[in-house]
């Protein structure tokens, strides 16, 4: 078990109403509220926030309680929270499946991403650029999803999440799409490069990178091009961002 699992665990806890709201008003999830818990040493300053979950609550099924900020302290992994956390379900994260694949769309398969900040960053850049959804290996840190939701500013709950089958280029290729890998090795930029929808996108991560079975089945293997000379790779997240809007950018 490598230190990130250790530290964030089985998280379900979410922190401020960024993503409270994310969870609430998600059509892409089915992951529930079960109580909402804030700091009564702050309730002046927050009570529109709390205002507006007492009038979801009933409806939504969930508690609110009053408590402190040691406890809040002591439930949460940042400092962010506001002085309001929520104690949440589990969220299905079905593996992808040929019906799922929108017609004409434009889907990222994630892996190897070092920890669920960078994951979370990634999962934000994706959703603003317009990504119809996103896979993920079966190990996967959404069993951090308090901190993925946070660090996403609540896009990891409102984007549509899967886990990738063993042939996901038979179910994207069986649906008309074409495969780009985001790799050094034998790749030609991307801006040089047809990013016409429908489109797979495939980001790995900086230390691990993309599988070779991966690499084999790409219709192109694309690099970002830097404006001097570096020998660094972006970040997992960096790549997805510069990719994913460049994607965007050709498919406006």
């Amino acid at each position: 078990m490598i230190k990130e699992d250790i530290r964030y665990g089985q998280s379900c806890v979410f922190e401020g109403m960024t993503s409270i709201s994310a969870v609430i008003n998600s059509s892409a999830s089915d992951r529930r509220i079960k109580r909402v818990l804030y700091d009564g040493g702050r309730e002046d300053k927050l009570a529109r926030p709390l205002a507006f979950l007492r009038r979801r609550a009933d409806g939504l099924g969930f508690e609110i309680v009053r408590t402190d900020a040691e406890t809040l302290s002591a439930m949460t992994v940042g400092s962010s929270h506001g002085g309001i956390v929520a104690e949440c379900t589990g969220r299905t994260i079905p593996v992808i499946t040929p019906d799922d694949v929108a017609e004409g769309g434009f889907y990222v398969y994630i892996e190897g991403v070092e920890d669920p900040y960078n994951f979370g960053y990634a999962l934000r850049s994706l959703y603003a650029a317009g990504a119809d959804g996103v896979l993920m290996p079966e190990r996967n840190w959404m069993s951090a999803a308090g901190v993925v939701c946070r660090s996403s500013a609540g896009a990891s709950e409102l984007m549509p999440l899967y886990t990738a089958p063993d042939d996901i280029c038979g179910v994207f290729r069986g649906r008309g799409y074409k495969i780009i890998c985001a790799d050094t090795h034998d790749s030609v930029p991307v801006y040089d490069t047809d990013c016409g929808k429908p489109i797979l996108l495939v980001v790995g991560g900086e230390k691990r990178g993309i599988t070779k079975k991966l690499l084999d089945g790409a219709d192109a293997i694309v690099h970002i091009e830097y404006g001097r000379q570096f020998g660094a790779a972006l970040s997992a997240a960096s790549a997805a961002a510069v990719l994913g809007f460049e994607i965007m950018r050709q498919n406006r």
